[in-house]
């Protein structure tokens, strides 16, 4: 039986591991409150301005012969290169909610191979980043510090390169990854294609009585501020919704550990308290046997 000393150091130490993932359970719930909030207020702007778009880009679409001639609406049959963006957090325990955004991305690098399609990975995160280095994958763009604290301008200079080397013909897609936050208990992992933009989904029956009036020889104009807008948003969402799926998980692994903690000093102290017995009992029979020697 395992010596009273170690058990009661045992016992500290699990105790104190508790207090400290008690505390980080209360810091994430207060930071999910606000990230939560955030979320939601950026869900219903991207909406927005998604619909926005579609319906803009519908109206075009359907109104000029031809269709849009901007690439960033042209279906690409062999695509040879794509971008694939990746968000993960800068910070540990938080159970799988990184290495589930990480499969995700080697699973669509493989699907890109077995295609043919070449791939250059950019990466916002540490975990993500140390991950593929680890491995020896090369990033092209890596950047630490922004999905802890998503930044409208940063996220825009970012995302900005891979716009501007879409429409230049340098790659033929946009893939943003991340794990994003549908509830306090689940997080969604997201697989989203921004470029090119599928035109077979505009419905012209639906916008032929749009009350939107373009002018012909501003449609590409409008189109690539649109374009920009467009892609800067899906970028910056996507680091506010991975945020707040950040904070939910690890209020989550935080609170199954104070649990595990809490069960691992109950199970020491029943094994404290058997070890005391039996020192005692093993005490008062040296005793006993003492006294009965010298009769």
């Amino acid at each position: 039986m395992a010596n009273l000393k170690d058990i009661k150091r045992q016992i500290k130490s699990v105790s104190n591991t508790q207090k400290t993932t008690r505390a980080m359970k209360l810091v994430s719930t207060a930071k999910l409150r606000r990230a939560e909030e955030l979320a939601k207020r950026s869900r219903l702007y991207a909406e927005k301005i998604n619909e926005m778009i579609t319906e803009i880009s519908a109206r075009i679409q359907c109104l000029k012969v031809g269709g849009i001639e901007n690439r960033c609406f042209q279906k690409i049959e062999n695509p040879k290169m794509v971008d694939i963006v990746f968000v993960t957090a800068d910070k540990g325990l938080c159970g799988g909610f990184n290495i589930q955004t990480l499969k995700a991305v080697k699973k669509l690098m493989r699907e890109c191979k077995e295609n043919k399609v070449k791939v250059r990975l950019r990466g916002i995160g540490k975990k993500g980043i140390e991950f593929f280095a680890y491995n020896d994958i090369e990033l092209l763009d890596a950047v630490r510090d922004l999905s802890s604290t998503p930044n409208v301008q940063r996220s825009n200079d970012f995302i900005e390169s891979s716009l501007e080397d879409y429409k230049e013909g340098i790659i033929d897609g946009l893939y943003i990854v991340y794990n994003g936050y549908k509830n306090i208990i689940t997080q969604e992992l997201h697989v989203e294609q921004v470029l090119p933009i599928n035109v077979d989904e505009f419905d012209c029956d639906e916008n032929a009585h749009s009350l939107l009036e373009i002018e012909a020889e501003d449609d590409e104009k409008m189109l690539d501020a649109l374009m920009t807008k467009y892609v800067h948003n899906n970028m910056y969402y996507a680091l506010i919704n991975s945020l707040a799926a950040e904070h939910s998980a690890r209020m989550q692994a935080m609170d199954t550990a104070t649990n595990n903690a809490k069960e691992i000093v109950q199970s020491l102290n029943v094994e404290y308290n058997k070890a005391r017995q039996a020192a005692i009992t093993t005490e008062l029979i040296e005793i006993i046997s003492g006294v009965e020697s010298m009769k």
